[in-house]
C-alpha cells in the first residue's frame, strides 16, 4: 500500500493534526502488538474487544496516523499533531478506504465464492493469471468484511489483477463485499450446504452467492452444472463451466492419478497438479476467465504447474511407518467430504485407506442428516473409518448400515483416537484427517507425522 495522509481528507473531511501534510501511509494497523512504521491505525470494535483503548500501543509500534470514531474519547497522550480522521464507523471507514484505493489502482478485479472449493480457486486464479499480470491475491482466510477490505489494501500500487475470496455467513454479506470490490470478473463455484443453518436452505445459499453479482461490472462465471443456478445460467453476464454438454466451457476427465489429473476443456487437454474430479471444474472456471483475458493455452498450463494452495487443504505429510497422512481439516461441508473422499477412494500408491472424519457445523436442523449423507461416498474402497465428535458419529451409523464390512468406530476425544490411529500405520496406510475448522483435527498431526 501506497497512500498520503492527505489523500484521506478527500474521504474522511473530519480531521485534526497534521492530516494535510503529505506523509506517506505504507500500511493498516489493526494489531497493536505487531511493529508497522509509517501505518495508518483502524481501532476496530468487535463483539468482545475495543481497540480505541490501544492507541498509544498503536502510536509506539509506528503509527502515523489513525482512524477514530467520533463517539470516542480521544486521549491527550495522543500528540497534538498527530492526523486523527474522525468517522461514524472505523469498519465501515475501512472499506471506503478500501474502496478509494482500490479505484485509485484499478487492476483486474476477480471475486470468488462459493459454498466449496473457492480457495482452491482462487489459489489456481491467482496463479494462472500471474503468467500475464502482476498479481496479488487474498491470504489466508481474509475473506470477510474487515479481511477483504484489507487484503484490498495490502496490495501493491503496480498491482495489475486482484483476485479476492468472498466469504459469508449470513445473506447480505457478499452483496457488501461485491459492491466494495466492483469485480470485473466473479466466479461461484458451487452451491453447498455450508451454512444452511443460518440461511435455511440451499435455494437460499445460492441467493446469498449471487449477491456477488450486485457490484459485478462484467462476468460472471458459474457451475452450469447445478440446478439451482439455472436461471442465473440464461443471463447475458454468465459463462456456465461443467460437466454436462449445455456448459459453454464442457470439462472431461481423462486420467485420474494420486499426483495429477488429465483433463479436457473444450477439446483443449490440459494437466493439473492434484487429484480429483471436483477441481477439474475449479480449473474450467479458470480457463473460462483466462481465455478472456486473453492468455494463451500454455500460459494457462504453466500457470496450473504453479499453483500454490493455501494451507491444510489436502496437505500431504509423511506419517510414521511410512504412512501417508493427508489434512485437509481447514474445514468441511457434506459436498467437500464426499469430494475428498472420492480422491481417497481413487489413490492408488496405498491399500489401507483410513478416514479421520470430524463433526461439520452450521448444518442446524438438517445436520444429522446430512452427516450421514457423507456415507453416499464410502464403498469398499475405504478400509477404516473413524469419527469423532457430536454429530459424525451419524456417518459411522450410516456406514454400519450399509453393511459393507468396513471397520466403523465412533470417538469422543482426540487422545484415544491418536492412540488408535497410531496402532494401525503402515507403509501402506493413507489416512484422511477431514472436519470443520473448529474441531482442530489437525492437531493430530504432532502425534501421526514423523
Amino acid at each position: 500500500m501506497k497512500l498520503d495522509v492527505f489523500e484521506l481528507t478527500t474521504i474522511f473531511p473530519n480531521y485534526k493534526g497534521a492530516a494535510e501534510d503529505k506523509i506517506t501511509l505504507r500500511s493498516i494497523m489493526t494489531d497493536t502488538r505487531k511493529k508497522a512504521k509509517q501505518s495508518l491505525f483502524i481501532p476496530i470494535i468487535g463483539q468482545s474487544f475495543d481497540a480505541h483503548a490501544f492507541i498509544g500501543e498503536a502510536i509506539r509500534q509506528g503509527a502515523t496516523a489513525a482512524l477514530w470514531q467520533k463517539d470516542k474519547e480521544l486521549p491527550s497522550l495522543v500528540p497534538t499533531d498527530f492526523p486523527v480522521f474522525f468517522v461514524e464507523d472505523t469498519t465501515k471507514a475501512l472499506q471506503d478506504l478500501a474502496h478509494f484505493y482500490l479505484r485509485k489502482i484499478n487492476p483486474i478485479v476477480v471475486g470468488v465464492t462459493g459454498s466449496n472449493g473457492k480457495t482452491t480457486t482462487k489459489d489456481m486464479v491467482a496463479a494462472v493469471l500471474n503468467k500475464k499480470y502482476r498479481t496479488h491475491k487474498t491470504q489466508g482466510n481474509f475473506n470477510n468484511h474487515i479481511g477483504l477490505p484489507l487484503t484490498v489494501l495490502s496490495m501493491d500500487t503496480k498491482t495489475e489483477a486482484l483476485v479476492l475470496e468472498m466469504g459469508m455467513d449470513h445473506a447480505g454479506e457478499i452483496s457488501v463485499l461485491s459492491r466494495l470490490a466492483e469485480p470485473g470478473y466473479a466466479i461461484i463455484t458451487n452451491i453447498g450446504e455450508s451454512h444452511i443453518e443460518n440461511l435455511g436452505s440451499r435455494e437460499a445459499i445460492a441467493a446469498a452467492k449471487l449477491e456477488i453479482t450486485e457490484g459485478l461490472d462484467g462476468s460472471c462465471i458459474i457451475d452450469g452444472d447445478e440446478p439451482l443456478l439455472q436461471k442465473a445460467k440464461e443471463k447475458e453476464y454468465s459463462i456456465s463451466c461443467g460437466f454436462g454438454e449445455s456448459c459453454a466451457y464442457v470439462a472431461v476427465v481423462q486420467q485420474l492419478t494420486d499426483e495429477e489429473t488429465v483433463f479436457k476443456v473444450n477439446g483443449e487437454l490440459y494437466k493439473l497438479p492434484m487429484a480429483g474430479r471436483h477441481n477439474v471444474k475449479n480449473a474450467s472456471y479458470v480457463i473460462a476467465l483466462a481465455q478472456k483475458l486473453g492468455l494463451t493455452k500454455e500460459q494457462i498450463q504453466q500457470g496450473f504447474l504453479e499453483i500454490e494452495v493455501s494451507g491444510m487443504r489436502f496437505e500431504k505429510h509423511t506419517g510414521k511407518e511410512g504412512a501417508l497422512i493427508i489434512n485437509d481439516a481447514y474445514n468441511a461441508s457434506p459436498t467437500s467430504m464426499k469430494a475428498v473422499i472420492e480422491i481417497i477412494r481413487h489413490l492408488t500408491s496405498k491399500s489401507k485407506k483410513v478416514l479421520v472424519l470430524g463433526d461439520m457445523f452450521e448444518l442446524g436442523e438438517h445436520s444429522e442428516q446430512l452427516h450421514a449423507s457423507v456415507a453416499e461416498a464410502i464403498n469398499e474402497d475405504i478400509d477404516v473409518i473413524y469419527t469423532i465428535g457430536e454429530h459424525s458419529r451419524a456417518i459411522s451409523d450410516a456406514v454400519k448400515a450399509k453393511a459393507l464390512g468396513i471397520e466403523t468406530k465412533h470417538f469422543t476425544e482426540k487422545e484415544s483416537l491418536s492412540h488408535q490411529i497410531q496402532s494401525i500405520l503402515t507403509e501402506e496406510t493413507v489416512v484422511l484427517i477431514k472436519a470443520s475448522r473448529g474441531m482442530k483435527l489437525e492437531e493430530l498431526l504432532d502425534e501421526l507425522v514423523n
